[in-house]
């Protein structure tokens, strides 16, 4: 029984990773959109490099308790976990989407001749 504990606390613990690195995650794409609203894209790409970084972490600890599933290892249900791929799925494309929106805005700010826009 103590052996069952055992594995359900370290569960516990990777899947508290999950969300905690996608949460970093979601931190660096923030950082990211506003050095694009300043007009800073080398900054921008800098902490979007570091939200991959994170979100790296984060999938590899699913894949690793999917893995377990497939070779037949049996898992218990869990709303945590199943809340950790959401948030995790839900930042992975925040991620796409501003990695996105980064070359769209330098594109277009290129185009315009790199002049910025005055602040109203």
């Amino acid at each position: 029984m103590e052996d069952s504990k055992q594995f359900s606390e370290e569960n516990i613990k990777n899947t508290m990773n999950i969300i905690l690195n996608a949460g970093d995650a979601r931190d660096f794409i923030s950082k990211a959109l506003d050095d694009v609203a300043d007009y800073n894209y080398n900054n921008a790409k800098i902490n979007m490099k570091k939200a991959n970084e994170k979100l790296i972490i984060a999938h590899r600890l699913q894949t690793k308790k999917i893995q377990e599933e497939a070779e037949g290892k049996p898992i218990e249900y869990s709303v945590l976990f199943t809340h950790a791929q959401d948030t995790l799925m839900t930042i992975n494309s925040e991620y796409n989407l501003v990695k996105h929106l980064i070359n769209l805005f330098e594109k277009r700010n290129c185009k315009c001749g790199g002049v910025q826009s005055e602040k109203k």
